[in-house]
């Protein structure tokens, strides 16, 4: 009987160290599970406060240098060139001459065109003068002007194809391409070379709908380059196209003077910044602030140890700010780092 007593004193003594080991692993992970929690919602971030400030509304686009004015010059007589007076890359002057077509046959047929005509036009003489003596009629008379008429047409027309034997440039500037050698045959219409005025250039750039009510005819713009960083071109607003193209753009072209630098190619690609834009208070954020999208931007709010996201409503972006239209006020503070940690009522530390 003892030792049945001692039996089941052990059995309870032994069940009581297993429920206070249990119990005190349960607390031993409680603590351990706090610890983790907390280290988990305390997350380091960095804030910026949102400014009110006076920002002036210029416009900011890329564009390509185009040329001011690019012409054909073509043979306008079909023939063999006997003279070119050109090169590629070289400059020149409206009405020079810029090559000749073999017009031999042509010399030929207006001599005798002109000898043709000569002869009828003293025949034509010769017959008025015995129509006003009865010696001749009237019909025989008339005959005769009508072939003398077609036979000046001739020699017209033979004469027009020998002028046009000389090719002239259309326009003055640089030849930019040359599609001719000497003795090559041409047929009218033929293009011998392309002339692009380099003394004016123009750039052509796309407005979005907004922003094409925010310019003007004659509005000053600042060119800039990535080839010549040094320098700033001015330009004027030259063309706005009344019309959206498929993708809702409207064409613009800004006239630069390119006479004095002489360094802006065709094709360049360049930074327009339109000038005289409205100065206005608005609300500025770092860029970095921007969760999500621009298109669907939001951002987190900072307020007493948590943040909220917070769905916004943007603007403009200049030097790396971002307008905000709604959804923010001044002094607001929203976080610029580490926004990828966290979420609505999360916990952070602020970290300069």
């Amino acid at each position: 009987m003892k030792g049945k007593y001692i039996a089941i004193g052990s059995i309870i003594i032994i069940c009581g160290l297993i429920a206070y080991k249990l119990a005190a692993n349960k607390e031993e992970l409680d603590t351990r599970k706090n610890q983790t929690t907390v280290s988990e919602v305390n997350i380091p971030v960095k804030v910026a406060t949102v400014k009110d400030s006076l920002l002036e509304f210029n416009i900011t686009k890329t564009g390509t240098i185009i040329p001011f004015t690019e012409a054909k010059a073509l043979a306008p007589v079909s023939g063999t060139l006997k003279n070119i007076k050109f090169s590629l890359g070289s400059n020149v002057t409206k009405g020079q001459v810029l090559a000749l077509v073999d017009d031999r046959a042509e010399q030929l047929n207006l001599q005798k065109a002109e000898r043709n005509a000569a002869k009828l036009k003293s025949d034509l003489n010769t017959y008025t003068e015995l129509l006003s003596g009865n010696a001749a009629t009237r019909e025989k008379v008339d005959e005769i002007k009508a072939d003398y008429q077609d036979a000046m047409t001739q020699v017209n027309v033979i004469r027009k194809n020998i002028s046009d034997a000389t090719i002239k440039a259309p326009a003055s500037g640089m030849i930019s391409i040359k599609q001719v050698e000497e003795g090559m045959y041409v047929n009218s219409g033929n293009e011998i070379a392309t002339i692009v005025d380099i003394s004016k250039t123009k750039a052509r750039v796309f407005l979005s709908e907004n922003e094409v009510y925010q310019v003007r005819k004659g509005q000053s713009v600042e060119i800039t380059t990535d080839v010549h960083p040094n320098i700033t071109f001015k330009g004027t607003v030259d063309f706005i196209s009344p019309q959206a193209d498929e993708t809702r753009s409207y064409q613009t072209e800004i006239l630069i003077d390119n006479q004095s630098y002489s360094l802006l190619r065709s094709g360049t690609y360049i930074n327009l910044k339109f000038l005289g834009g409205k100065s206005k208070k608005t609300l500025l954020i770092p860029r970095e602030a921007i969760v999500s999208s621009i298109k669907d931007p939001s951002v987190f709010i900072v307020g007493k140890g948590k943040v909220e996201k917070r769905d916004i409503k943007t603007g403009r972006e200049t030097g790396g700010l971002i307008q905000v239209i709604s959804g923010l006020k001044a002094t607001d503070k929203v976080v610029v780092s580490g926004q990828i940690n966290l979420k609505s009522g999360s916990r952070i530390k602020i970290s300069h």
